[in-house]
């Protein structure tokens, strides 16, 4: 990602497999309870909405706050229509995956013109070192420079806990992005972010996220669209497209 300010996904089929975009639609502001099928592809509707019927469940009234609080800041302009939430694992397969093959597109096509702005939530469910990682973040943040850290992190990923989120590289990687290397080190030795961190696992599983990464689109109506793992980008760009001619 270039923009400051700024995995358990559902797999692609092969060939003319239809890919599912099953989430959950839910209205902040109204008790009256909602479930929305964005339509991916015409020719692809009705094997949509059947595999869509398969794993639907009840909607729930959550709270914005859930979703906004305990994250990551902006990235992109603070007044964009739509809000896109992730929860992620820096540890995370899925998530890199996401990060290399889907983000770019979004970014360049959505958050640098002003229409979609970006959260990032901690789920930090694979080990040890997710929880590392992902405190080095915020360390970042303290000085201003979350998303580059976060960018870094993901650009350096080898797997899933073995080593690759040292103390050591950690301390190389915020060397990397020009941040003050004391001032990182003591925020490190704090753990001053790791209830911050633990806020934002709850908050996933108050949403029922059993896996990373998890995504919400709140909507330019305050509807909330989920959206199971890292799926290609035509499912953001169909909701996103969606919401915004609305």
């Amino acid at each position: 990602m270039k923009l400051q300010g700024t995995s358990l996904g559902i797999g692609a089929g092969v060939a003319v497999v239809a890919i599912i975009a099953a989430f959950f639609a839910f209205n902040i502001m109204s008790e009256e309870k909602q479930l929305a099928f964005i339509q991916i592809d015409s020719q692809k509707q009705e094997t949509i909405l059947e595999q869509a019927e398969s794993i639907k469940q009840e909607p729930q009234k959550i709270h914005a706050s859930v979703l906004i609080e305990n994250g990551s800041p902006y990235l992109g302009d603070p007044a964009a229509p739509i809000t896109l939430v992730e929860f992620g694992d820096y540890q995370c397969f899925f998530c890199n995956k996401f990060f290399h093959t889907t983000e770019q597109d979004i970014l360049s096509n959505y958050v640098e013109n002003g229409k979609v702005k970006i959260i990032f939530k901690d789920f930090t469910i694979i080990g040890p070192d997710s929880v590392t990682a992902a405190h080095a973040a915020h360390c970042a943040d303290d000085q201003g420079k979350f998303w580059k850290y976060h960018d870094i992190l993901y650009n350096n990923w080898t797997g899933e806990n073995n080593g690759w989120a040292s103390s050591e590289n950690l301390h190389r990687f915020a060397q990397n992005v020009g941040l003050d290397i004391n001032e990182f080190s003591e925020c490190m030795k704090s753990e001053i972010h790791k209830p911050l961190i633990a806020a934002s696992v709850e908050d996933a599983k108050t949403l029922g996220l059993t896996g990373t990464p998890g995504f919400f689109v709140i909507g330019v109506d305050n509807q909330i669209t989920k959206i199971p793992g890292a799926q290609p980008y035509s499912v953001f760009e169909s909701i996103f497209d969606s919401e915004l001619e609305k």
